[in-house]
């Protein structure tokens, strides 16, 4: 059994206890970080490591897998994709052999859905105007604008894994969660702890939405002017999602006017957010750099969770996060 990491950024994924324990599954075999071109692992690096493999992780940094380096891996039965969307990594060829994919979509939402979470907290809390307030020697004026995250009305957009785990995460907070996800029936919804809903009930029924849906046509943009106006003045938006799915224009537009208590975004369309977006501009809108998902020591969950779905294929047990060619037209 081989195994072939063909990502420069394999170090931050595995621990040295975690790649000690991938080496008792198989030969490890691991590019040459030196080889690289753009920051890329070259072709020619790529071909020498993945020669002969049986299962190949991938992560970011790695380039698509075209027919000429998977011809030097015949038997090649899965792609472990240690990172987020698959397809800068996949071409047609993958399926066409039958080798199996997945990915780390389960370890990063729990980044993404903590993330979400202390957005919420924190927003709630009004942390951001009561910091500003103290900065410019303020004290306790900005208290009245505090909430507890406690009988609250938490609105959730996508039932992945990202908004699943972020469901499960405010259940401890005595919260009440509606969900809107068009592929989710209310009876699973039930199952999860929180109510269906449509919408625009979601919208206006919320005192906090948090956008966990996929970019895709029928998402881009759900947020808009009109959907914003259906949401209470002093409600709280988050996404952590996919910059797309949000008007940038109508949102700052809607926040210029004083309208929501804080719109809080990590992703952007396009990215990097331009210097010059209006959205930098105002105060009740909190902007993070796109790190809502595992980082830094966190991206050894990844790590850990790659071993695991490994041993899960080599035991022919279910993957949790495999992507077939159908979903890529689903997930961004």
């Amino acid at each position: 059994m081989k195994i072939a990491i063909i990502s420069t950024g394999w170090q931050n994924i595995f621990t040295e206890e975690k790649l000690e324990k991938l080496k008792t599954i198989g030969e490890v075999s691991i590019v040459n970080d030196q080889d690289v071109s753009e920051g890329k692992p070259t072709e020619e690096n790529i071909k020498a490591t993945i020669k002969d493999a049986d299962i190949a992780i991938t992560s970011w940094g790695t380039p698509k897998l075209n027919k000429d380096i998977l011809d030097m891996c015949p038997n090649l039965k899965l792609i472990m994709h240690a990172a987020g969307t698959v397809k800068p990594i996949v071409c047609d060829e993958v399926w066409e052999r039958g080798i199996r994919v997945t990915a780390s979509a389960k370890p990063l939402g729990i980044g993404v859905a903590e993330t979400a979470l202390a957005f919420a907290l924190s927003a709630c809390k009004n942390i951001y105007e009561l910091n500003d307030d103290l900065h410019n020697g303020g004290y306790a004026s900005k208290r009245v604008n505090v909430k507890e995250f406690y009988e609250l009305t938490v609105g959730v957009i996508g039932a992945g894994f990202v908004g699943r785990h972020f469901i499960k995460l405010v259940q401890n907070f005595g919260v009440d969660v509606i969900l809107y996800d068009p592929f989710i029936d209310g009876e699973t919804a039930e199952k999860m702890g929180c109510r269906k809903v449509e919408l625009e009930e979601l919208f206006k029924l919320s005192d906090v939405v948090s956008i966990h849906a996929p970019n895709i046509p029928a998402t881009r943009h759900m947020v808009n002017a009109e959907t914003l106006k259906l949401m209470k003045k002093d409600a709280i938006l988050i996404n952590t999602a996919r910059g797309a799915i949000v008007d940038a224009q109508a949102l700052y537009e809607h926040m210029a006017a004083g309208n929501l208590k804080y719109a809080l975004l990590d992703v952007y369309d396009p990215e990097p957010l331009a210097v010059d977006s209006p959205l930098r501009t105002l105060k009740n809108i909190i902007l993070t750099p796109h790190i809502a998902g595992l980082w830094a020591n966190g991206k050894w969950r990844i790590g850990a969770h790659s071993i695991e779905e490994i041993e899960r294929f080599l035991n022919g047990e279910r993957l949790e996060c495999e992507i077939t060619k159908a979903m890529l037209e689903t997930i961004a």
